[in-house]
């Protein structure tokens, strides 16, 4: 670190704060230290800091599933704004297992992160709402309230997309929408179910039907047959996240059931390339790489001052081509004879 003081003519002091990303640093400052760092091949040892600062420099982000977009989104967005301020990501998948949630937050206590993004575990996670509770790690809780008054909250408003998206429907003459939703245990399927159940209350004539299951493409096709071939199938239904959309499709063509000649369709949450499939989804849409960003910015911020912080990203609704007028006549006949 001398001497890339000495070959930048700065203080030693200034190549420290331009190695651990400080934000008090010029441009002109940080060309000339990271022009003598290249020059000289000068790489930090990240464990001598560790142990001379306390800080790891490193943030935690344990997810329920990386495989879903939204949540890899999500990290890409969080990534980006820690690694500006000089912080690696380390990334826990916890596969929608309360269990191993646990676990992953518990090795990254043990691992000395320096704050905890998650997005992961039931609303009645005790153990994990415990855990949170009684560690002095910054914590920011993405989509979920366990109870932990020291944890920040980065919430989505759901209700105002899927209130907007029954409006919608309910204007083009759809009178029972079903809702094939996650587990109540899960915030964001809470809150789609009371908004929908809120909405339709308030509408004349309505009919609410909610399904609830795991967040999975099983779940969401057999919620799909099961509920078209009732006596009385929907018009309408809204999909409470992109996993169980996978499987609503695969159920709706094992139907043979068209959008929106048959049924209209609208998401939660969209799939990379949903506006090319025909027609394009409909979809109550948010901002995950903004949910993402404005994580770790409230995290970045609790680090500084110590104080939790809550807030709430919009959420709206996006109508394309799945969604239409309900077809004339008994859907429940049209089913029983198409080939």
């Amino acid at each position: 670190m001398k001497a890339v003081a000495e070959r930048a003519g700065v203080a030693i002091s200034s190549v420290s704060r331009v190695i651990s990303g400080h934000p008090d640093v010029s441009d002109s400052m940080r060309d000339r230290v990271l022009e003598a760092v290249a020059a000289l091949g000068y790489e930090p040892d990240m464990l001598a800091q560790s142990l001379r600062t306390g800080e790891s420099r490193t943030i935690g982000f344990v997810v329920s599933d990386i495989s879903n977009p939204l949540f890899a989104l999500m990290a890409h967005g969080a990534e980006i704004e820690l690694s500006a301020r000089g912080y690696s990501v380390l990334l826990a998948n916890s596969l929608n297992d309360d269990v191993l949630a646990l676990q992953q937050i518990r090795r990254m206590h043990q691992r000395r992160v320096d704050g905890l993004l998650v997005s992961a575990g039931e609303e009645h996670s005790g153990p994990i709402a415990e855990l949170i509770a009684g560690s002095e790690i910054p914590t920011v809780l993405i989509d979920r309230k366990l109870g932990v008054p020291s944890a920040s909250h980065v919430l989505s408003a759901h209700k105002t997309g899927v209130t907007a998206a029954v409006d919608h429907l309910y204007s083009l003459g759809h009178r029972h929408i079903a809702l094939i939703n996650g587990l109540q245990e899960v915030l964001p399927a809470r809150a789609r179910a009371k908004a929908l159940r809120r909405a339709i209350a308030a509408a004349p004539d309505g009919i609410a039907t909610v399904t609830t299951g795991p967040f999975t493409p099983e779940y969401g096709e057999s919620a799909t047959i099961e509920l078209f071939e009732s006596e009385n199938p929907p018009t309408a239904i809204i999909v409470g996240g992109n996993q169980i959309l996978v499987g609503v499709l695969k159920g709706l063509a094992a139907l043979n059931l068209s959008m929106p000649d048959d049924v209209s369709l609208v998401t939660c949450d969209s799939l990379p390339l949903g506006d090319l499939l025909t027609p394009p989804l409909a979809v109550v849409w948010r901002n995950a790489q903004e949910i993402g960003e404005r994580s770790a910015q409230v995290l970045l911020d609790q680090l500084e001052d110590g104080k939790p912080r809550d807030v709430r990203l919009a959420t709206e609704y996006r109508p394309a081509g799945s969604v239409g007028a309900p077809r004339q006549g008994s859907l429940a006949h049209t089913i029983a004879h198409k080939p």
